[in-house]
């Protein structure tokens, strides 16, 4: 058996891209994007169509308005083919405003149900800011679910949990990227790797964290380098991978074996993560990696959304 079809035996796989096209050849459970992936689809020729259409038949409505018409249309194509969820993604603009990220939320949620879709088909994907983390702990009480993305901390996982996210989408190459850059000429790839990858070892102790104290929130390893960083996480409950890595997976062979076991992490000693505010701010800000990366994500994301308007405003 090839690489993927044995992981799927160990862990839910998911696609991370907005080629929606692509996502039939690799069978993913479940589709998860972000306004960077939603701007890379609509300036290829197989998907300009959605924007052109989306933008003529609202061409009276506000950008954002628009904007939100769009992710609806990308992601009931995406629910034809995957059994399962999309993530859809609020503004990171968004990311320090609890009542802006609720009231967004809620709208595409509304606009989901108006088409026939039900919401436990559906993900809202929120930064895992304090602010965005009340937001979430507010919506999962009306059964809106969340997948908390832009998360490199165990604060802001248990954090997550304490709120009861549903899902929660540790990033594994981000980390990675920011300790080999901060190495510089020490990083030494090969002491770095498998299961000492410091982004393969964040999310295992988020995963062991979370199995030890019984939450019921997912975690959905992402943002991936390498298949040896995703065959590292083997057992995690989900894995979102790009699609030219499920293409690596797909055609390559070798064994595959669970890296992640609930049982081992239930039997570990594991002390409770203070996530008061005062707590978890001090530990994020004191926290280098999580505190830059955190912020880099946003601000990518925020200027990619800036980058879609304009698509959206030549369109009209």
């Amino acid at each position: 058996m090839n690489q993927l079809d044995q992981l799927k035996r160990h862990t839910i796989v998911v696609a991370d891209t907005g080629d929606f096209q692509a996502m039939d050849a690799y069978k993913p459970q479940d589709a998860t994007t972000n306004p960077s992936l939603i701007l890379g689809a609509v300036q290829k020729d197989a998907y300009r169509p959605i924007l052109t259409r989306v933008v003529s038949e609202h061409r009276a409505d506000s950008t954002d308005e628009i904007i939100d018409r769009l992710l609806i249309a990308f992601g009931r194509e995406i629910l034809d083919i995957v059994p399962g969820r999309v993530s859809t993604e609020v503004d990171a603009r968004l990311s320090f405003d609890t009542a802006g990220t609720v009231a967004r939320a809620r709208k595409l949620i509304a606009m989901y149900e108006a088409q026939g879709i039900e919401r436990d088909r559906v993900l809202i994907k929120i930064a895992s800011t304090w602010e965005g983390i009340r937001a979430a702990e507010i919506l999962e009480r009306d059964k809106i679910r969340c997948n908390m993305t832009l998360l490199f901390s165990l604060v802001q996982a248990a954090a997550c949990a304490e709120a009861g996210a549903r899902l929660i989408s540790p990033f594994v190459g981000r980390i990675y990227d920011w300790y080999k850059k901060s190495a510089g000429a020490n990083w030494v790839e090969a002491d770095n790797a498998g299961e000492n990858d410091p982004g393969v070892r964040s999310v295992a102790t988020i995963y062991r964290y979370y199995k030890h104290f019984g939450y019921d929130t997912e975690v959905m390893g992402a943002s991936f380098r390498s298949t040896g960083q995703i065959l590292a996480l083997a057992g995690c409950d989900l894995l979102t991978i790009s699609t030219a890595l499920l293409e690596q997976l797909r055609t390559t062979e070798g064994e595959v074996r669970r890296q992640l076991d609930a049982k081992d992490a239930r039997a570990a000693t594991i002390d409770r993560v203070r996530t008061d505010e005062p707590s978890f701010r001090f530990a994020l800000n004191d926290d280098a990696m999580a505190t830059e990366k955190l912020a880099e994500g946003i601000r990518a994301f925020a200027a990619d959304a800036v980058k879609l308007e304009g698509l959206i405003e030549a369109a009209r």
